[in-house]
């Protein structure tokens, strides 16, 4: 078995709607991350080949910055990405809450529409990982799913709100 998070989540709102929440970073930045962190976006470049860059912080806690790097964008059905936790200027480092978190993630989004529903599948894999990079990713499987889970309520939220709009 390949080591990988994979989270469903059905949106009651049709895939074109789900997809721009996804690419938008005027979107992104009402409900991605942590319920409560502030989100703030450095850049965002959707396309393959770009970059989207943001940083989050919680309210007790010091900011954390990510960068995704987009290989492959099939609007509306399929976004793929590679992540990395980095520093303010786009520098790749280690993860802040685990010395062992793997350096890289391989994200795959897709986006299947249904009687005007859409049903979001993400798996989420380590890239190049080392061997404890790989325990440490299985170890946090439960935690990384319940995290992705929570993002996603907080865009069944939001989506209530932009769809009346």
């Amino acid at each position: 078995m390949s080591t990988q998070i994979k989270v469903m989540h059905t949106f009651n709102a049709p895939r074109d709607l789900v997809f721009k929440a996804f690419t938008d970073s005027d979107h992104l930045k009402n409900w991605w991350g942590p319920k409560g962190w502030m989100f703030e976006v450095s850049k965002s470049d959707f396309r393959p080949g770009g970059v989207f860059h943001y940083s989050q912080k919680p309210a007790d806690g010091d900011v954390m910055w990510v960068k995704f790097v987009y290989s492959e964008i099939i609007a509306p059905e399929k976004i793929v990405y590679s992540s990395f936790f980095s520093d303010e200027e786009g520098n790749t480092v280690r993860a802040p809450f685990h010395e062992n978190w793997p350096m890289e993630t391989l994200n795959t989004i897709t986006f299947n529409e249904e009687e005007g529903k859409t049903t979001l599948t993400m798996i989420v894999a380590p890239g190049s990982p080392t061997e404890e990079e790989v325990k440490t990713f299985e170890d946090s499987k439960e935690m990384a799913q319940e995290g992705y889970s929570g993002t996603y309520r907080q865009l069944d939220e939001y989506l209530t709100k932009i769809k009346t709009v």
